[in-house]
């Protein structure tokens, strides 16, 4: 039987993958509150959603499986408890603990359909749609003007961030911002209690319970032994140390290649600057290296007694050609390497490729530079539609969370 999870590629054909549909949350942005949800921009909702479903109808005719966030967690909600239980939590995670606002946003919410009361939970509660009553003194000096009890989560349709299948496990993980925080609860509630997952002993290499982050899209899994991760904005060195320690006592992960990137909100994550698209092909960035073509890396190896030994590199193409046995390796330039294109279209997530197979990948069609070099590199490039997606900051790899790859 095969196993639910089961990514041991970047590269690998695509089988099954979970997306999150784009839904009113969008519509619960405002200019005032964008910085703090972490947008640059309020997208479009009826065009962002067809062009999402356009995105998912290129999956699907490839012969993916794509199943959708929403409904993994309505079937993992089925029992009572585990439905309050879940309740409670992300409740608390909202910045309510106890009180009158507590029980009294735990009622309305346990009142509604599970399905209805996800998609409140992922949309928001406004503080108009609630009447509260014998409010203390400490739940009365909170912020009267901010329009939200729960704050929307309009990043969720990044699927890509809050967990990441490594393996035949997965890091369920700890977000750095506090927008995105409650959004790997929802994965955690789905790995313990959707039948499709549960009783398969699934391994979660780290879980959310930590103070230092970790984020999807900062870990590539560039073979069957080793892995990519970005020390990023999102990603830090001891997250990267403390999910390594996890992997190599397992045995099944024996490498993993820690590399710095600029930590920007332009760059927010590895796989916006640098994705596998072949086995032999990345594109990159040219941004992030040197003129000598360099980065700052380091090599994580297991040693006796779960330590970990540490080796500093910089020559990208030459850890690349080693970790993959390789004696050459094709970087091409986002952009076609223009100071001004690269910009522009790393922005809008040129690098940021979701391969279903070697030598092919998904792509925003608004990025047509970048995408005009990949094909002529012999890439098959099956483009989406982006006028709207893109205002997220994120492109076809961080909508993507898959979960089971051919090796």
């Amino acid at each position: 039987m095969q196993k639910p999870i089961q990514v041991f590629s970047e590269i690998g054909k695509l089988k099954t993958v979970i997306l999150k549909r784009p839904s009113t949350e969008l519509e619960n942005l405002t200019p005032k509150i964008m910085p703090r949800l972490l947008f640059d921009d309020i997208p479009f909702l009826p065009h962002a959603q067809k062009e999402h479903d356009y995105f998912a109808k290129v999956l699907r005719n490839f012969g993916t499986e794509v199943l959708y966030l929403n409904e993994l967690i309505v079937k993992a909600l089925t029992e009572d408890q585990i439905k309050e239980k879940f309740v409670s939590q992300v409740i608390t995670e909202s910045g309510y603990s106890k009180g009158t606002v507590h029980e009294t946003l735990k009622a309305y919410l346990l009142n509604l359909n599970t399905e209805n009361m996800i998609s409140k939970v992922i949309s928001g509660i406004r503080k108009d749609e609630i009447e509260l009553k014998f409010l203390s003194l400490e739940e009365l000096s909170k912020n009267n003007s901010y329009p939200f009890f729960m704050d929307p989560m309009p990043n969720l349709y990044f699927t890509r961030d809050p967990a990441a299948a490594i393996g035949e496990g997965l890091s369920i993980n700890r977000m750095t911002f506090a927008a995105r925080q409650r959004e790997s609860l929802i994965m955690e509630y789905i790995i313990a209690h959707h039948p499709r997952f549960t009783g398969h002993g699934i391994q979660v290499w780290r879980n959310r319970n930590h103070d230092k982050s970790i984020e999807g899209g900062d870990e590539l899994v560039l073979s069957k032994d080793t892995l990519a991760i970005g020390i990023s904005q999102r990603t830090t060195a001891v997250a990267i140390e403390d999910i390594a320690r996890g992997l190599f006592e397992d045995g099944t992960f024996k490498k993993i290649i820690a590399i710095r990137i600029p930590h920007s909100h332009a760059m927010m994550h590895l796989d916006t600057v640098f994705t596998m698209i072949n086995h032999d092909q990345f594109i990159v960035h040219p941004e992030i290296l040197n003129n000598a073509g360099q980065i700052d890396s380091w090599i994580l190896r297991p040693k006796k007694n779960g330590e970990i030994a540490i080796e500093h590199q910089k020559d990208l193409k030459k850890i690349l050609k080693q970790t993959l046995n390789l004696t050459d390796i094709d970087l091409i330039p986002t952009g076609a390497g223009d100071e001004i294109v690269a910009a522009r279209e790393q922005w809008n997530d040129g690098s940021n490729t979701l391969a279903i197979a070697p030598g092919e990948v998904v792509t925003y069609d608004r990025n047509y530079v970048s995408n005009k070099l990949l094909k002529e590199h012999g890439i098959i490039v099956h483009e989406i539609h982006s006028s709207e997606l893109s205002r997220g900051r994120g492109g076809p790899r961080c909508m993507s969370m898959p979960l089971v790859r051919e090796v």
